[in-house]
């Protein structure tokens, strides 16, 4: 229990630290490693490290050293790389050429700039099943679907907080925490994606789309207010040199990864294409094609160095705050905090209907805390099958609700990958995003639990 209260002094602190806009990576980096050293000292987890150094001391040092690692070489690299793609194509004016060919039949909706921006969100979702990673295809939206967005009138938190949206649900048969639930609940993953998601999600969809519509909308007049609204750029003044099948290559590598997806199948030999290699891919075809349009070899590798530096910057500006992020959220697992959350909960007597919400909010607020769906659902999931059959529940009546509610709570947290790489990548601040995505969140959740109760009585 010390340490329970301890964790939770931490993260009031923390809190207080990022709301007056202290530096986010010093803070939750700070905070983590105070949260290690005094596992340490008061008999907590002990740091689980793939290379010890044989030194306490060190090895909590040592945390840094293998969390970048281990980030860079898993979504570290896909950020920077699609942070890298997005600057170069800004610099050929591709996206330029983007907004402005996607622009003329799109014009209608700059009457009403939100039923595009709302569109997004069920579009989203589908592409999201196929590429599930969150912040792999949030940087492919920003890359593609955000200056389409902005050009139309759509603010851009707005623009983003409707691209965060689409990725609020881990469904389909290739998200990992679909795997791990259908495998509690004892089913394969389509079965379990057409049998419990769907049915839940959809409606749940609907109220997640209206409510971030009246919410945007809400800040949007309240920014106008204060005169800090970003409306994006006006179609009209839109001039580039860039021939229109430049318009192409934004696109490319999400056309890419849909269509050799392994749901699409169109080759007979499976192809098995990361984000990443479809990035490079996509940069080395659009370099040939610039090529051919400038003939000069000179201008070619001169545009070639907006890849590098704007993954240098995504880096620096996204990449450190997720290793950050990731350090912060170790340091709550050795405290224990998720343990302690878990017996609190357990030892309430609280009848199975009550269990099913209390668990569910519990995980929704554990993911904003550690800024991921998965690590939350992995932390509680393999612990509600034996509550579910103490209470004489339904497995997947426990486990539903908490694993779609673990990816809700990671669209709501400032310190997400998702959240944290898009409005890195956009210049927004992660903070604002998730303010904005705050409250239709918690309406959704609430919607969601009322409805799953309601279709197990």
């Amino acid at each position: 229990m010390i340490l329970f209260i301890i964790s939770l002094a931490v993260i009031a602190l923390t809190a207080i630290c990022l709301v007056r806009h202290l530096n986010a990576q010093g803070t939750l980096m700070t905070a983590g490693l105070l949260m290690c050293v005094i596992a340490l000292l008061c008999g907590g987890e002990t740091i689980t490290l793939t290379n010890p150094t044989g030194n306490t001391v060190f090895d909590v040092v040592k945390l840094i050293e293998e969390t970048f690692s281990t980030t860079t070489a898993r979504a570290g690299l896909m950020i920077m790389t699609i942070g890298g793609y997005v600057a170069f194509m800004n610099k050929i004016e591709a996206t330029h050429t983007l907004v402005r060919i996607a622009s003329h039949p799109l014009r209608g909706f700059r009457q009403f700039p939100m039923v595009a921006a709302a569109m997004t969100i069920p579009i989203g979702q589908l592409l999201f099943i196929t590429t599930p990673s969150a912040t792999g295809i949030g940087l492919l939206l920003v890359a593609s679907v955000y200056p389409i967005l902005t050009s139309l009138g759509v603010s851009r938190l707005t623009a983003l907080s409707m691209i965060a949206a689409t990725t609020i649900f881990d469904q389909g048969p290739g998200s990992a925490n679909t795997a791990l639930a259908a495998e509690l609940i004892g089913e394969n993953n389509v079965q379990y994606f057409l049998t419990h998601q769907l049915p839940l999600v959809i409606p749940t969809t609907v109220i997640v789309i209206i409510t971030f519509c009246a919410f945007n909308i809400y800040f949007d007049r309240k920014d106008r207010k204060r005169r800090m609204a970003d409306t994006g750029n006006d179609v009209g003044e839109i001039k580039t040199k860039a021939p229109a099948y430049f318009a192409l290559f934004p696109v490319l590598p999400l056309v890419l990864l849909i269509v050799f997806s392994p749901y699409v199948g169109i080759t007979p030999k499976p192809i098995h294409l990361t984000t990443t290699t479809a990035m490079f891919f996509s940069l080395f075809v659009t370099l040939v094609f610039y090529l051919f349009q400038t003939r000069s070899l000179r201008a070619t590798f001169q545009v070639f160095g907006a890849f590098w530096q704007g993954m240098g910057k995504v880096f620096g500006n996204v990449v450190t705050l997720i290793v950050a992020s990731e350090i912060f959220s170790k340091g709550l697992i050795q405290l224990d905090f998720i343990n302690s959350l878990v017996s609190l909960t357990t030892s309430a007597g609280l009848g199975g209907m009550a269990i099913i919400v209390v668990f569910t909010l519990v995980i929704f607020l554990a993911a904003i805390l550690m800024g991921s769906g998965n690590a939350a659902f992995f932390s509680f999931g393999p612990l509600m099958p034996g509550i579910a059959t103490k209470l004489s529940l339904p497995t997947y009546a426990l486990v539903l609700p908490t694993q779609l509610a673990s990816s809700m709570g990671r669209a709501s947290s400032p310190i997400a990958g998702v959240i944290v790489a898009i409005a890195g990548v956009a210049g927004a601040s992660p903070m604002e995003l998730a303010k904005r995505n705050a409250a239709p969140l918690a309406i959704s959740v609430a919607f969601l639990i009322i409805y799953h109760l309601i279709t197990l009585s």
